[in-house]
Parts: structure tokens; C-alpha cells; sequence
């Protein structure tokens, strides 16, 4: 009696896959051992730097932040500090949009902490 391999079932999880693998770069999208490999890569990147993005916007936020503060003659280290014994808590990222969309409202924070 032959071998049964179920074909239909192995193309259909071939397929499923190459779909996923559509608009990668040459070989990616439409050699089967090659999209595998791209899509299974691919996923190891979105895993890792979803981690990443975290510590990319923390970063970014402390920035803007700095600078915002630097404009009313304090360090980010200083203004920090200060919040915190202050009580006053927001977070980095609300500190940051103020810094940059409502500047008035950052000021107003700002001479609150340097009481």
C-alpha cells in the first residue's frame, strides 16, 4: 500500500505561508526553504524589538523633556528630582507631550517645582 502524504494539506500550509511572506525582497516571497527562513527571522525582529521600541520612546520622551526644561534654566536630573519630592507624579510620557504641544502648561509645571 503506498505512502499517504496528504498533499492538499501540505500546500494549503505552504500557501498560507508564502501569503504572509508577499512583498519580500526577491527570493523571499516565493521560494518556499527561503521564506521560511525570512518569515521565521522576521518574527525573532518583531519579538525583540517590540522589547526595543520601550526603551527607544523612554529615551526619546527624557529628551524632549530635557529640553523643554533646559528652556527655564534646569537640568532634566534637577527637574526630576524635584517632581518627585514634590509628590507630583506624571509620568515621562505626559511630561513630554506637555513639553512639546502645550509649552504654557509645561512652564506652569516647571515654576511649580522650582518653589
Amino acid at each position: 500500500m503506498p505512502r499517504s502524504v496528504n498533499s492538499v494539506a501540505s500546500r494549503a500550509r505552504r500557501k498560507k505561508l508564502l501569503k504572509k511572506t508577499k512583498g519580500y525582497f526577491g527570493r523571499r516571497s516565493n521560494v518556499w526553504t527561503v521564506a521560511k527562513n525570512a518569515y521565521e527571522k522576521g518574527l525573532t525582529y518583531a519579538y525583540r524589538d517590540r522589547k526595543t521600541k520601550k526603551r527607544n520612546f523612554r529615551s526619546l520622551w527624557i529628551q524632549r523633556i530635557n529640553a523643554g526644561v533646559r528652556e527655564h534654566g534646569m537640568s532634566y536630573s534637577e527637574f526630576m528630582g524635584k517632581l518627585n519630592k514634590k509628590g507630583i507624579a506624571l509620568n515621562r510620557k505626559v511630561l513630554a507631550d506637555l513639553a512639546m504641544n502645550q509649552p504654557k502648561a509645561f512652564a506652569e509645571v516647571v515654576k511649580v517645582v522650582k518653589k
